[in-house]
């Protein structure tokens, strides 16, 4: 099945590469509106994979992650919108030079060709990542996981019918039905027709595909994403700026997971953040100073705790002696996502970007932005946290790769 799917894809992908930007920005349009006008089928949809999921036993913040609801389907098709109006990266010249011969070296944009999915209980990805795809010219062979298959079959049905209105091949999308181990382990393994394969998903799910690929990987990110509270912040926006990236989505990457906090403030900071993540019941693991401070509600954090991406209401708490032991406690345990300094002091913000090694990292701001709407890339395909070819959010001009074209007339070598 996979190998069919592979065929069927390397064939649409020749066609997009040299498919004009009016014809994929027609594609894209249409698959806007067919979401939105198909909303209340997806919406069916969607209903079926969540009283699964409740049945099994799912999480509220899983639950939170794997529901639809008319806005979040609106908010799909604006991201495809958004995507259109882009300029279209395909055979954009980065660079170029005239060797000494006379010959013309043009670096040019071309798609990678079949781009893989393989991403868990997020129906928004199969949207976001058939569009940026479709925009940079690659076919995509999209597998979700099986907590969310109801819908995103749906999505993908409506997107097919759309882009074969416009011309194009509806196999420049297609979905992996099978949510099997087997199926997506065959497609990590499908040499010769994937030119990439991105895992969007949990520690285990990457580190599954990292493990197992034979195809190339990009690695997109867990999110162990660290909040440090400096002696000179405004405790006030602090409060603010860590209860927004702890409960606004919990579920998604780029949440705040471990709370620092120096010590000269953490007397009054922590009282401060505790009163408004109360509010929506978080649960806080801290270090011996945080429960001296806090009481005993707080329970003791653990060395795992520090290392875990929780993606749910529980936050890691930990009073550190200084900057510097901030800055090697997320050394030590951040996935490379984003992490945020609050702070009023210039030379200590100054140090935090230039020390700490991450796709994202903010100053007096939430970790919640590392996102490629938010960024003003559209959708995004995922958050790379490797450092080869593409980091931070990958948008459509992430999704593409260079062909030197050289043009002469009749020089050898």
């Amino acid at each position: 099945m996979l190998t069919q799917m592979g065929k069927k894809a390397k064939a649409a992908a020749r066609v997009l590469s040299t498919a004009p930007a009016r014809l994929k920005n027609a594609a894209l349009l249409g698959m806007a509106d067919a979401l939105v006008r198909e909303s209340a089928s997806i919406l069916q949809a969607n209903q079926m994979d969540l009283e699964a999921g409740r049945a099994a036993g799912m999480t509220k913040s899983l639950l939170d992650r794997l529901s639809l609801s008319p806005g979040r389907i609106e908010g799909m098709a604006d991201g495809l919108r958004q995507v259109a109006a882009f300029q279209d990266p395909i055979g954009k010249v980065d660079g170029g030079t005239i060797h000494p011969n006379g010959m013309q070296i043009l670096k040019t944009r071309v798609p990678l060709g079949v781009v893989g999915m393989i991403y868990e209980a997020r129906p928004n990805v199969t949207a976001d990542a058939a569009g940026l795809c479709l925009k940079s010219g690659n076919a995509v062979i999209l597998r979700g996981g099986k907590e969310a298959i109801h819908s995103n079959m749906a999505i993908a049905s409506v997107m097919r019918e759309a882009i074969g209105e416009t011309g194009l091949s509806k196999d420049s999308i297609q979905l992996v039905e099978d949510t099997t181990r087997a199926s997506a382990t065959a497609m990590m393994q499908l040499n010769g027709y994937l030119d990439v394969l991105i895992p969007r998903g949990g520690a285990g799910l990457i580190r599954a595909v990292v493990e197992h690929a034979t195809v190339p990987v990009i690695e997109t990110g867990v999110g162990n994403c660290h909040v440090y509270i400096d002696f000179e912040a405004d405790l006030e926006m602090a409060a603010q700026i860590v209860c927004n990236a702890k409960t606004s989505r919990p579920s998604v990457c780029n949440a705040c997971e471990t709370l620092l906090v120096h010590k000269a403030v953490a007397e009054k900071a922590l009282p401060m953040v505790e009163s408004l993540l109360s509010q929506h019941n978080v649960e806080l693991r801290g270090c011996g100073v945080t429960r001296f401070i806090l009481g005993d509600t707080v329970k003791e954090a653990t060395e795992e705790d520090y290392a875990t991406e929780f993606s749910d209401y529980i936050l890691a708490v930990k009073v550190v002696g200084s900057f510097q032991e901030a800055v090697d406690h997320i050394a030590q345990y951040s996935s490379g996502h984003s992490e945020c300094i609050v702070t009023r002091n210039y030379e200590n913000a100054r140090r935090f970007t230039e020390q700490v090694d991450a796709a994202a990292v903010y100053v007096n701001a939430s970790t919640r932005f590392t996102d490629g709407g938010e960024f003003g890339m559209g959708a995004e395909i995922g958050i790379s946290t490797q450092k080869l070819h593409a980091r931070g959010p990958m948008g459509i001009n992430e999704l593409t790769s260079v062909k030197f074209v050289v043009f002469g007339d009749g020089q050898i070598r």
